[in-house]
């Protein structure tokens, strides 16, 4: 498992979401979805897109990306 695959698996569980509910609103077999949680395929930047859209959460958080210590680095500079 992947940090983004770990990620979106506790963001839609966390939304009280269906795998098969994610796939249908992307427009993909939901086997494609769970490779996804699975880690062992990663979505398009569009399908990134549409996942922070539906869940409602900004795509750093979607990917596990910390903005707290990125930002603290860009200070620092």
């Amino acid at each position: 498992m992947t940090p983004f695959s770990k990620k979106l698996r506790e963001i839609r569980i966390a939304k009280g979401k269906k795998q098969r509910e994610v796939a249908e609103y992307l427009g993909i077999h939901i086997r494609s979805y769970q490779m996804y949680e699975e880690g062992k395929n990663e979505p398009s930047i569009l399908k990134l897109i549409a996942l922070a859209d539906l869940f409602n959460v900004p795509l750093d958080e979607l990917v596990g990306r910390d903005t707290q210590n990125f930002s603290q680095e860009n200070t620092e500079g």
